[in-house]
């Protein structure tokens, strides 16, 4: 069974810097509820070929994983992804101007769980969305402020 999550949020700043601050590892503390903890695991600055550990807290899991960096188009598209663990994913930012100004974003995460990941996969999406939309909410906040 694939996941795949797709939430989008209208922001009001330019998308460059809705893109820049969003693709930048080090502000995800600031802004994703659930990473509690980033390491960069290859020299800076972001490039494709990136690989960022993330320590995160989901479902009352405590889950590490490296993320590399596969696409990395300036202001419009980011993508990472990892192979590790019981739920591979990826994860795909993108921007577009919105009308006014503002920036659109939306963030897919899309996986394969396997083992007893599988199983509860209907549930993870769910719990997914729900954290995804609370993220994009504190990202706005945190730009539009």
């Amino acid at each position: 069974m694939v996941v795949d999550v797709r939430t989008e949020i209208e922001i009001d700043r330019p998308r460059s810097e809705v893109a820049e601050y969003a693709s930048n590892p080090g502000n995800a503390l600031a802004w994703y509820s659930n990473i509690k903890q980033v390491e960069w695991n290859s020299a800076k600055p972001l490039a494709v070929g990136s690989r960022i550990v993330f320590v995160a807290q989901f479902l009352g899991k405590r889950l590490d994983y490296i993320y590399q960096v596969r696409e990395l188009e300036p202001g419009k598209r980011f993508v990472m992804g990892t192979h590790e663990g019981p739920f591979p994913m990826e994860t795909t930012y993108e921007w577009e101007d919105a009308p006014g100004g503002g920036t659109r974003m939306s963030l897919r995460n899309r996986g394969e769980p396997s083992g007893f990941s599988r199983l509860t996969a209907p549930l993870v999406a769910r719990a997914m969305r729900r954290e995804n939309r609370k993220d994009l909410q504190r990202l706005k906040a945190a730009l539009e402020t």
